[in-house]
């Protein structure tokens, strides 16, 4: 495993804020596909474009955490940059909606961004999926199982990379608990992206926060995950633990962190 003590420091000092513009409540689900007022006003994305035109950009589909209860898709501050296209979906939340409501939202606005992101400048043979606990679970499980994205005719080894920010390996709490499972029981079930271990994906960097400040056993959890994908022959997925920092304070560090990782990627011959 690979152990990382990141320093809060600025990795792209080439930032600059004032070139950018964002397009705001754009439905990922066409109006045939929408079934209640509920869907209609929570499916939404916003898309975060750099003033920068000379080629085609990376892009990344960011999905907020909240434990699937709760959150919104206001891009953090930290993924802008004029380098990348930044996606950020909303999805439908619990107790509203029930699994795998959150999931199928997930699949379609990813669907939406390989569909739709030519027009916009980006380059949609470099689509990287990521997102924060519950936005993380998301990539994963996008990532892990392949149905979900077939389902919206996109073969998920189009995913350039998965980069989860302290995902839910194992059936995410939320779900166990409208079925009544406590949360420090572990279910592996087809709401688990460990339940999906096989010798190819697309490449996934898992990160997570120091395993004593982390969130119930999440780094444990993903540790497992990361080993069984490697014993299963997979060698396009690596761990980083952050230490020092927490589940919430690990998502700055986690960020510039994944920039890195992207970098090494799209630099590799």
């Amino acid at each position: 495993m690979k152990y990382v003590l990141v320093l809060l420091v600025i990795l792209y000092s080439n930032v600059n804020f004032a070139q950018k513009r964002e397009i705001l409540n754009v439905p990922y689900y066409s109006q045939k596909d929408i079934s209640d007022p509920y869907q209609e006003s929570q499916c939404k994305l916003d898309i975060y474009l750099p003033n920068n035109t000379n080629k085609a950009l990376p892009i990344i589909v960011w999905f907020h955490g909240g434990g699937l209860t709760g959150g919104t898709k206001a891009i953090p501050e930290e993924l802008k940059n004029d380098q990348f296209i930044i996606v950020s979906a909303e999805y439908r939340l619990s107790p509203k909606v029930h699994a795998p409501a959150f999931i199928e939202d997930a699949a379609a606005s990813v669907a939406w961004v390989f569909n739709n992101m030519q027009q916009y400048g980006g380059d949609t043979s470099k689509i990287f999926l990521s997102g924060h606990s519950a936005g993380g679970y998301l990539a994963m499980m996008l990532t892990m199982d392949e149905s979900w994205l077939l389902k919206q005719n996109i073969a998920n080894n189009r995913i350039k990379a998965c980069i989860p920010l302290s995902p839910q390996v194992i059936t995410h709490f939320t779900i166990r608990a409208q079925n009544n499972i406590k949360n420090i029981q572990p279910v592996i079930d087809k709401y688990a992206p460990m339940n999906f271990i096989k010798a190819n994906t697309p490449v996934i960097i898992d990160i997570t926060g120091d395993r004593e400040l982390e969130l119930l056993g999440r780094y444990e959890e993903n540790a497992y995950f990361v080993r069984m994908m490697k014993l299963a022959g997979n060698k396009n997925i690596s761990l980083y633990e952050l230490q020092g920092f927490s589940h919430g304070s690990m998502n700055l560090p986690g960020i510039h962190l994944m920039y890195q990782e992207i970098g090494k990627i799209l630099n590799k011959k």
